[in-house]
């Protein structure tokens, strides 16, 4: 047999192999996925009772992880949605949708009815169309406990311009997951990768579809070649010829029973389009090898399009693992990659120019004033470290270290001139990088790529952040401080093995210390609305169920749809009274 069909022959044997463990997945997670169903109706009944339009300006978002971050295509803005969020015992999601207005430097919250389920883990993409629109697929639901997973396969877009939500019903799209890619190209979303997780297994993805934003129409692709491994959270990035480039991402593989083994995947491949736009559906795969200085092995990386067709890889981790722990090293630099050129290397900061033109000033009168005799310069300066230390509100000092590096002429700065510049420049203009960080939200506007937020550890405790950078892809002279991380947002609980915590947990998924205030004001002007059935004096459980199971039929068959079937359906119904006599909201 020849290499071609050798070839050919395993692939066909992966794609069986794969088919075999999805299918085994998907009967494992279904059960607990429709646990979870039911939590994720009531949330979305409480959703529904928001009728109209509110902005409102507020302070920085509460810190969170997996959430979007997006330019707005005609507005000076930024477009916040989602996330989660965990204290070390428990964990919070959100649906809710934020705008920064880069002018103001400023956030507002946008309260827009009818919005997609909470979720975290998912991929926004905007497009100019009508005024601007976000589309949203996929992401994650976690139980509060964090020991249970519902993956969305659903796609959602919200019109801009007149601030609606609209779920796109189609079929033939992706299974559920989260961790995967999604990008706009030709008209077209795109997606690639990603993972679905049980409590006990996993399975990740390399399959491609594409969703057509003219016909709204699914379609999985079939490239030709061999293609990347299944992976999540690598970059994806369109050309302008309209083709796709994949780099690293993140997998598991499980080397023995309850054992799992992190990889870190660090090649490189390019989806190429067949046809020049005469065959839409031919695409096919080949391996990149860029030249130049490529990233370290890391995961949690962003990534984001930059100026002068260049694409960005900003921060990151790499663990350690042993057999008994795992260390995190993590990252704050910035990489470009060449499009045209094939080529990766890391981003320089060139320092201000107002002090440049000091330095030189300075030189000339040194000269001078010296007459023949030479310039003595100081040594080059090499990496300057900056040691804060932020003391959470539960008394936690937490360390951050910040490296400034040698920028290109910093070798004839002295002292004063430092001084001088910390005068001039403000809290906006010190030169100090965001700290090493993973999974931060990034996206660019105008040139300037911004950083929101992100995560590091220290020991076992995670820290997650809600700080606002930025710096001018042009000019690479400085990053800018736009918001400082506020200590007292720094909530962190000691794991513990009581079960007092279960009995809030639905409130701890349905959203953060903002959301538990503002529905307390609320719920005095919601007192003319419809309330769920009250809980008897003396009525256990049980009896609730059976008294008010039409009630709750009635509720869950509204949100399930017709289609849905009555024995799911009256289990969703008890589920949602069960939860409701527990914690009634």
């Amino acid at each position: 047999m020849g290499k071609k069909g050798k070839r050919d022959k395993k692939g066909k044997g992966a794609e069986k192999t794969l088919a075999k463990m999805e299918k085994k997945v998907s009967r494992r997670a279904k059960q607990e996925e429709e646990d979870l169903e039911a939590l994720i109706a009531e949330f979305q009944i409480s959703d529904a009772k928001k009728t109209q339009v509110i902005e409102s300006s507020c302070p920085t978002p509460s810190p969170r992880l997996n959430c979007s971050l997006c330019a707005h295509p005609e507005r000076d803005e930024l477009i916040l949605f989602g996330g989660e969020y965990f204290n070390g015992q428990k964990t919070y999601l959100y649906n809710d949708l934020y705008i920064y207005h880069i002018r103001k430097n400023s956030w507002t919250k946008l309260d827009i009815p009818n919005p997609p389920p909470r979720r975290c883990a998912h991929q926004a993409a905007v497009v100019p169309t009508a005024g601007g629109q976000l589309w949203i697929f996929g992401g994650e639901f976690a139980s509060p406990n964090g020991e249970q997973f519902y993956h969305y396969k659903d796609l959602w877009v919200l019109h801009l311009a007149t601030r609606t939500w609209e779920q796109i019903k189609a079929p033939g799209g992706p299974s559920g997951r989260s961790g995967h890619r999604m990008v706009v190209c030709k008209r077209q979303l795109i997606i690639f990768g990603g993972f679905h997780e049980s409590a006990r297994d996993f399975i990740y993805y390399n399959d491609v579809y594409t969703f057509n934003l003219d016909s709204f129409t699914w379609s999985k692709l079939a490239p030709a070649g061999m293609g990347p491994a299944p992976r999540s959270g690598c970059q994806m990035t369109p050309t302008p010829e309209g083709n796709i480039i994949i780099y690293g991402g993140y997998s598991k593989q499980r080397i023995k029973k309850d054992v799992d083994k992190g990889i870190l995947h660090t090649d490189m491949f390019l989806l190429k389009a067949e046809g020049a736009g005469k065959e839409e559906d031919r695409w096919s795969w080949s391996r990149l090898s860029p030249s130049g200085v490529k990233p370290t092995p890391r995961s949690g990386f962003s990534v984001a399009a930059a100026p002068n067709n260049r694409c960005l890889l900003f921060g990151g981790v790499h663990d350690e693992e042993d057999e008994e722990s795992i260390e995190g090293n993590f990252f704050n630099d910035i990489y470009f990659y060449d499009i045209g050129k094939n080529r990766w290397f890391p981003a320089q900061l060139k320092g201000p120019k107002s002090e440049k033109r000091k330095r030189r000033r300075g030189r000339q009168a040194g000269a001078e004033a010296a007459g023949e005799e030479e310039l003595q310069l100081p040594p080059p300066q090499g990496p300057l470290e900056i040691v804060k230390e932020v003391v959470a509100e539960d008394g936690t000092v937490m360390t951050i270290k910040q490296v400034i590096p040698g920028a290109a002429e910093d070798k004839d700065r002295s002292g004063s001139e430092e001084e001088e510049e910390e005068e001039e420049g403000g809290a906006l203009g010190q030169p100090v990088e965001p700290c090493p960080r993973s999974s931060a939200m990034v996206a660019v506007k105008h040139g300037v790529l911004y950083v929101y937020g992100g995560m590091f550890e220290v020991g076992d405790r995670l820290v997650t952040l809600s700080d606002l950078h930025s710096i001018d892809l042009h000019r690479m002279e400085q990053w800018k401080v736009l918001l400082e991380m506020d200590p007292k947002t720094q909530e962190w609980l000691e794991e513990s093995e009581s079960d007092e915590e279960e009995e809030d947990d639905v409130e701890g998924a349905e959203g953060g210390e903002e959301e538990e205030e503002s529905s307390e004001e609320e719920s005095e002007d919601e007192e003319g609305e419809q309330q769920h059935p009250a809980v008897q004096p003396g009525e256990n459980q049980a009896q609730y169920v059976a008294r008010t199971e039409q009630y709750w039929l009635r509720l869950a068959r509204s949100h399930m749809g017709p289609e849905a079937k009555d024995k799911k359906v009256l289990k969703v119904a008890h589920a949602m009274a069960k939860t409701f006599y527990e914690d009634p909201i």
